[in-house]
């Protein structure tokens, strides 16, 4: 294994079968040479400039070709590192950058697998992606021991080297055993190593490129991806902060919600939220279900909105604020008077216009008592909860009434029944129902229809129903949905 502190060229054996790009001997662009005039023709005995065929005016055209072909292939060198950071530029989230990373690089060196690594939080590399390897195959990867790790090794702190290079990892002795064994069973050739770095930020990624035979890139190939992992690293640290920043703000949206759902006797509830990034919504969504003092429960829905009209996506990170606080809130006034949702809505429609003036919000708010089965909701602008029993599906229809926070003062008759053994109450927020269909209203009457033709063995159970209607409606990916998709179920045993 060869470890550069800078480079040393190695000789290839295949850099005619790899088809480099370009690669005329490196990125560093000469002002071309003048071209050979007549003054400059060299005198040689017995001919002059004008000579025939086979006299000194032959003997300048030779490197005069040579020195176009080596500036045209510069040229080529730097139009490839051109598109490949023109195509990292365009990729969106870490995944892609991740991903263009390691194509563009195989692309340069020639090679045909890659795998990278990103620095993980608390120091060593994480999770492996992989390019032109299967799962099984990163999986294996991940069992070389830590020592032996090259990725490991240009993701260090201290001694970093510029690049490792091994010709042959089944037979190069300076390779741990465990990697020269896997190199045989996966079929990988020879490898080039690069570190992601930049001077503020220190270790980011390791990428390493294999070829399927003994092989090392060339000078120039090696040349252009140093160029572009330097290009690279700086995009890359701010998308790997991005995502922490993501990933820390979800958790705390999360924390802002119960863990556990409370199970009352006779009762069975599940929940499922998928919470759209906080870079693409403009409002977070809630569900609780209340303990009640009298051995009964409060159960609620909703979804606060942003900062105000045309609030978009930056508003999202203040709307879950906002949520955790009215959701907090609610629960209050659930204890207080819970067995009244009216009144419960209103004291929180006042509280809304009060402390949130710039906000709206929807809700629907259930008390139920589990031994009779007995239910009364109230809802404010939102989807009408469906009861899905042995015969089919039914929407609760409540009555029409405006979102919290818009109007004067906020009122709606509530609504009574009773359920029967066997039925499961469905509370959902309107992002699920945009998903499942073109509008609002073709959204929910699909959402009935799917949950009244689930299977009796997942309807009878509230988490599978919820994993179900979440599986079957035909909307865009959760991963790019601008609402959060949440389902709460009830379920009377």
């Amino acid at each position: 294994m060869t470890e550069s502190h800078p480079s040393t060229s190695h000789p290839s054996p295949m850099t005619a079968e790899l088809g480099e790009p370009g690669c005329a001997g490196g990125l560093t662009v000469l002002d071309p040479p003048g071209l050979p005039g007549p003054a400059d023709t060299p005198a040689t005995p017995g001919g002059t400039a004008g000579d025939a065929p086979g006299g000194a005016a032959d003997d300048r055209t030779a490197p005069s070709a040579t020195v176009q072909d080596r500036l045209a292939g510069r040229l080529s060198d730097i139009t490839s590192l051109h598109e490949h950071t023109e195509r990292l530029a365009r990729a969106r989230g870490l995944t892609a950058t991740l991903d263009a990373v390691l194509a563009s690089g195989a692309a340069l060196l020639g090679a045909s697998r890659g795998v990278l690594v990103t620095l993980m939080p608390g120091g060593g590399p994480g999770q492996p992606v992989g390019f032109g390897l299967d799962r099984a195959s990163l999986g294996a990867l991940e069992t070389v021991p830590t020592e032996q790790s090259l990725l490991a090794r240009l993701l260090s702190e201290q001694d970093r080297p510029e690049q490792l290079q091994s010709t042959d990892l089944a037979e190069d002795p300076a390779i741990g055993g465990r990697l020269r064994e896997l190199a045989v069973h996966l079929g990988l050739g020879g490898a080039f190593g690069l570190p992601l770095a930049t001077a503020e930020d220190g270790p980011l990624a390791s990428a390493l490129w294999f070829y399927d035979r003994p092989a090392s890139p060339s000078e120039c190939q090696r040349e252009l991806a140093r160029h572009y992992c330097e290009i690279a690293s700086p995009l890359l640290a701010k998308q790997l902060e991005a995502e922490r920043v993501r990933r820390t703000t979800d958790a705390l949206r999360r924390g802002l919600l119960p863990d556990r759902l409370h199970q009352p006797a006779g009762l069975r509830l599940a929940a499922r939220l998928l919470p759209a990034g906080l870079d693409r919504s403009g409002g977070s969504d809630w569900y609780d279900a209340i303990p009640l003092p009298d051995g009964t429960a409060g159960l609620t829905v909703g979804s606060v909105s942003g900062d105000g009209p045309g609030a978009g996506p930056g508003s999202a990170a203040g709307a879950a604020a906002a949520m955790g606080r009215i959701r907090a809130a609610l629960r209050a006034y659930a204890v207080l008077e819970g067995e009244d949702p009216v009144s419960v809505l209103g004291d929180l429609e006042l509280l809304l216009k009060t402390t949130e003036p710039t906000r709206t919000a929807t809700a629907v708010y259930a008390w139920v008592d589990p031994e009779e089965r007995r239910i009364t909701l109230a809802g404010a602008g939102h989807c009408p909860p469906i009861l899905v029993g042995r015969h089919g599906a039914e929407f609760v229809e409540t009555s029409l009434s405006a979102p919290l926070g818009m109007l004067t003062c906020w009122e709606a008759p509530g609504v009574e029944f009773t359920a029967e053994r066997g039925d499961t109450l469905l509370l959902y927020t309107e992002g699920l129902a945009r998903r499942c269909g073109p509008t609002l209203h073709a959204g929910q009457a699909y959402l009935r229809r799917a949950a009244a033709d689930a299977p009796r063995d997942v309807r009878i159970d509230p988490d599978r129903l919820c994993a179900h209607l979440l599986a079957v409606c035909p909307g865009p990916d959760a991963a790019t949905a601008t609402d959060d998709l949440l389902l709460l179920a009830a379920r009377f045993e």
